[in-house]
């Protein structure tokens, strides 16, 4: 019987694999959406752009009145390119549209680069959140209930034109344009996270160790794809893949299909 593989130990709820959060900073994302934003604006003040540990992106911490009561509420905001602290920011479909601002995505103009958008109204933002990532709105129903976006991997998505959006760039966008330059740095890197680096391939153990280790050359010598009913220390690879290799044909014309008007 072979030994416990590192995808059944990354399933224990104590261990090395666990995630690095203590010096967390908290969740990134827009204030709830509340009567002030659904039908006009609320004013919020960035009061410090802040480094939140395993994340590439830069935080904004916001501070917003209670609509109600006398009392401030501060939410972590995920910064645009181009904010800074000081800064007065707008959310609700009668802010202007300027960097920072957050609005319905059917009052945002065709063209606008947005980030943190959400994939349905009050999720507070799903998709453009990376450091440097941003979406573009592409078309919009003639109802404006539905908006149209391309992604940042090139993919296109149709919106409920309610859900919230970002004007501008995630900030930090230059981030993955210094060398790390040696091993050192990308330990501190992935430390902050979790134990994920270096991660060393199947082929390269023994067979106690993984269903790809052994032979006398590297090779794994059998398909890649395992049951979906597999026991867990053989199911590594492509588990209950539907198909495998490169895609080919009409899948361009699915991504490519224009918005439904209504």
């Amino acid at each position: 019987m072979g030994r416990v593989i590192r995808a059944q130990r990354k399933g224990r709820q104590k261990g090395i694999f666990k995630s690095h959060n203590f010096h967390r900073l908290g969740a990134a994302r827009f204030r709830p959406l509340d009567f002030a934003e659904r039908q006009g604006y609320i004013r919020g003040l960035v009061k410090d752009i802040v480094h939140d540990p395993g994340r590439g992106a830069p935080l904004a911490r916001v501070v917003f009145r209670d609509p109600y009561k006398y009392k401030l509420h501060t939410e972590l905001y995920i910064a645009a390119e181009g904010m800074y602290s000081g800064q007065y920011i707008y959310c609700g479909q009668k802010a202007q549209l300027a960097v920072g601002n957050v609005l319905p995505v059917h009052h945002i103009p065709e063209g606008t680069i947005i980030s943190n958008v959400e994939k349905y109204p009050g999720d507070q933002g799903q998709f453009a959140r990376a450091s440097g990532c941003y979406a573009t709105i592409i078309g919009h129903s003639e109802d404006g209930s539905k908006t149209r976006i391309v992604l940042p991997s090139g993919s296109r998505k149709t919106l409920d034109g309610d859900a919230r959006a970002m004007v501008g760039v995630v900030a930090s966008g230059g981030r993955i344009e210094k060398p790390i330059l040696k091993a050192g740095n990308q330990h501190h890197l992935f430390a902050r996270k979790r134990k994920n680096w270096p991660n060393v391939r199947g082929v390269a153990m023994n067979p106690v160790e993984h269903p790809h280790g052994g032979g006398n050359h590297q090779h794994i010598g059998h398909s890649t794809c395992t049951s979906r009913f597999a026991p867990p220390g053989q199911k590594t690879g492509l588990i209950a893949a539907r198909r495998s290799g490169i895609i080919r044909g009409g899948i361009q014309k699915k991504i490519d299909e224009p918005i439904k008007k209504k």
